[in-house]
């Protein structure tokens, strides 16, 4: 587990590691570009190539080392839900989450066909929020995915955000995070797609979270949408962090 600079989250725990690509928004995955780095230095959990899904049995226990409640975004450099990823494994990542109930987990994957035939075996704890991401109108599919799981938090991680997303039902959803792409040859996102959604938030009663612009230098870019910036959160967390 690590500290992290992504902006809506305060940790990383990564008990499994790899993945490979399934839709349009996987061209630039900063995961893959990490996992490249890491490798090069040398560190063992990296040995593998990015695209061989490994379980880390060892990295179970690390929540339980954190005595102070966390917002952990669980397994930033994988998608959990994989089909490479045994059912077993998931079912105990989801069983210490519920055990170190003091912290909450953020748990996001591409791939909400298994995340919903898998929902019925899982314990889904209160602490858990479970989202999916969806980068264009090709993928809103998966947010129905969402809503047949028990997750008691349900999020959309609609980054990169390479299409306008109108029309979304956001019936079930607590939470919505847009962002938009970074590195060397990002796919532009505009403004208007972020206004609309961010509408769109509002009068579903949704909290809206802008993550960044991106670009090739999504620091100079920011993260300021009509000169605010929102970090709003879920009413859960909102209400348990008073």
């Amino acid at each position: 587990m690590a500290d992290t600079s992504i902006e809506w989250t305060g940790k990383t725990w990564n008990p499994t590691t790899g993945c490979t690509k399934i839709s349009q928004g996987c061209k630039f995955c900063y995961a893959e570009t990490m996992h490249r780095r890491l490798r090069a230095m040398g560190q063992p959990k990296y040995s593998e190539p990015f695209t061989t899904l490994q379980t880390h049995p060892g990295e179970l226990h690390l929540p339980y080392k954190w005595r102070k409640p966390e917002l952990i975004f669980v397994n930033s450099m994988s998608d959990l839900f994989h089909k490479d990823i045994p059912l077993t494994f998931i079912q105990k990542v989801f069983a210490v989450m519920c055990e170190a109930s003091w912290h909450t987990y953020q748990v996001l994957t591409k791939r909400a066909d298994l995340l919903a035939e898998y929902s019925p075996a899982i314990n889904w704890s209160d602490n858990v929020w479970m989202g999916v991401s969806v980068e264009s109108e090709e993928h809103v599919w998966r947010i129905d995915a969402l809503r047949r799981t028990g997750a008691k938090v349900k999020f959309l991680s609609l980054e990169p955000l390479i299409g306008p997303l109108p029309n979304l039902d956001l019936t079930g959803i607590d939470w919505v995070i847009v962002g938009g792409e970074s590195g060397r040859k990002p796919r532009p996102m505009q403004r208007e797609w972020v206004e609309d959604i961010q509408r769109q938030c509002e009068a579903a009663g949704v909290a809206f979270f802008f993550k960044q612009w991106g670009g090739t230098n999504k620091k100079a870019a920011g993260r300021l949408l009509n000169g605010r910036t929102y970090d709003e959160m879920p009413f859960t967390y909102q209400a348990n962090n008073q």
